[in-house]
């Protein structure tokens, strides 16, 4: 352990479960002080961060608390429901979560930012490439991607802000063999840790010199060209 982060504040949101967890606790390691907004009832702050009165409250709640935020990471995933069943209604809620939450946080904490804080927006490869009937999820991701150079730029010179496009990442536990793990050019489906470690990374002086970045961490797959009948690969539809 570096203890680069102790004593740091780490504002998560969606921190109860998956790589939200996985970070909170990698950070946690660190000797950090970490603040979780989560919808699962829990020892954090419970809320849904699509309202705007819920992240207003949770923010003056870190504020007072801490007075400071060194990082803030964007994890909390929102709904994915595609063109056949999505309402206006669920895809306005998608979009809340994924994109205005994270933007309205950082102009709640905006003055509160230390000098060399860093943002993490968790985006998703979906940012890039799509299955059928994703639309909420793949808008608010491809949404979060661009809102992350956006804010590079307004925060230059204070802030990092970097995001992370995870592709398929196993939550619980499941050990995956023959095409599920070997589809992936690294030979595996990924862990929450291979997530964690990335964010812990991009918030470190190490990083100091990127920002306004997207990073894939997919196993290989979205820079693996497929052609039906080769490499054994085929299409059934």
């Amino acid at each position: 352990m570096s203890r680069e982060f102790e004593d740091k504040v780490v504002v998560i949101t969606g921190g109860e479960h998956g790589i939200g967890k996985a970070i909170a606790e990698s950070f946690l390691a660190e000797g950090a002080n970490v603040a979780v907004i989560d919808m699962v009832a829990g020892n954090h702050y419970v809320g849904d961060i699509s309202k705007k009165d819920v992240l207003e409250a949770f923010a003056d709640e870190v504020l007072s608390k801490y007075g400071q935020v060194d990082v803030l990471v964007n994890n909390a995933p929102p709904m994915m429901k595609g063109l056949d069943e999505c309402s206006y209604e669920e895809f306005e809620q998608a979009l809340a979560v994924g994109v205005t939450a994270p933007f309205y946080l950082t102009k709640l904490f905006r003055e509160h930012l230390s000098q060399g804080a860093s943002i993490i927006n968790i985006s998703s490869s979906r940012d890039r490439m799509s299955q059928p009937q994703t639309e909420s999820y793949t808008a608010a991701k491809g949404g979060i991607s661009a809102l992350t150079h956006a804010l590079a730029v307004s925060l230059a010179g204070k802030v990092r802000v970097n995001s992370i496009s995870p592709g398929w990442i196993d939550t619980d536990d499941t050990v995956y063999e023959g095409p599920d793990a070997v589809q992936q050019p690294a030979g595996r489906v990924g862990n929450p840790m291979d997530i964690a470690n990335m964010v812990l990374f991009l918030c470190s002086e190490k990083a100091g010199f990127i920002t306004g970045e997207n990073i894939c961490i997919d196993g290989g797959m979205t820079r693996q060209m497929i052609y039906h009948g080769d490499w054994g690969w085929r299409f059934e539809n």
